[in-house]
């Protein structure tokens, strides 16, 4: 198979897009993605589409992929440092959902979507360990995955509250990345969290990440909130973009040279804000060379 710099040659620039999972836009007020595309297909241009084998696809995600419309295939369920997670069963249905969407690519959080048997009662989400041995696990994971569906499987950093083991977090991307051989999709939301997390700056860490990696990025809103004492950042996918990961965008757009999609995580709001989310996100890239290459 051909290294990473090649085929990445052969990834198609999708925009600016929305993401979705089972029944999201069912939710009271939440945008409709197909209305969205119709008002705006400049800012909605693809679709992110969030999936469980065991559920597929609702109404929405199953309308735009009949529509021919551009998406990307976000799993939720596989963890992908156990290669039993890889079973015949659950790759069938990948394949089956895959040929039905016709995804640009797969991606989804590098992190425990279950514990356990994958079950609905054992679904969650947590960080890797961040460690040299756990990046080597997931690379593995990555590979057989890409090898099994003839798709890129870009890993995404997860959201966290508490983060285990000896690495920064962007140091251990970068030694999957490589070991993997694939790209990184960067939630900057998400960055921002472990930052203020591990008492970090939003930006630390950056300049030894090779950000010619980055082939996707997601911008969501959050929430500080505390419990007990502990202040932490809830990931909400909210219209409300916290600052410090607007720095993160700031810093990372216009040097991440083969950034491709960049996804507005807000599933279950309102399409006005929505749109005015998009809007944003869309001057900050402007002058990058994702916001060039859009605008061409």
């Amino acid at each position: 198979m051909p290294l990473f710099p090649e085929r990445l040659t052969r990834l198609p620039f999708l925009g600016l897009g929305i993401s979705t999972e089972y029944g999201a836009h069912d939710a009271p007020d939440a945008l409709e993605p197909a209305a969205l595309h119709a008002a705006a297909p400049g800012l909605a241009a693809f679709l992110e589409v969030g999936v469980e084998v065991s559920k597929g696809l609702d109404a929405h995600a199953s309308a735009w992929a009949d529509a021919g419309r551009p998406t990307t295939y976000h799993f939720l369920d596989v963890n992908l440092d156990e290669r039993e997670d890889l079973d015949p069963e659950w790759l069938d249905a990948v394949h089956r959902l895959t040929d039905r969407v016709a995804p640009a690519w797969l991606c989804g959080d590098a992190g425990l979507w279950h514990f356990g048997p994958r079950e609905p009662a054992h679904m969650l989400l947590l960080p890797p360990i961040l460690t040299d041995d756990a990046a080597s696990e997931l690379a593995e994971g990555i590979v057989a995955l890409r090898q099994a569906t003839g798709l890129e499987v870009i890993p995404e950093n997860p959201p966290g509250s508490v983060y285990v083991g000896d690495l920064h977090l962007l140091d251990f991307f970068a030694r999957l990345c490589e070991r993997a051989d694939t790209g990184l999709l960067l939630d900057c939301a998400h960055l921002a969290i472990y930052q203020r997390h591990a008492g970090h700056g939003p930006l630390d860490g950056l300049d030894g990440f090779p950000l010619d990696r980055i082939v996707e990025m997601h911008v969501a809103g959050g929430v500080v909130r505390e419990h007990d004492g502990y202040p932490f950042v809830d990931d909400t996918h909210g219209l409300h973009v916290l600052p410090e990961t607007w720095a993160v965008v700031d810093a990372v757009a216009p040097r991440a040279t083969e950034l491709r999609a960049v996804v507005f995580e807000a599933e279950r709001n309102p399409v006005d804000g929505v749109l005015a989310g998009l809007g944003r996100i869309a001057e900050h890239l402007a002058e990058t060379p994702f916001g060039r290459r859009r605008a061409s």
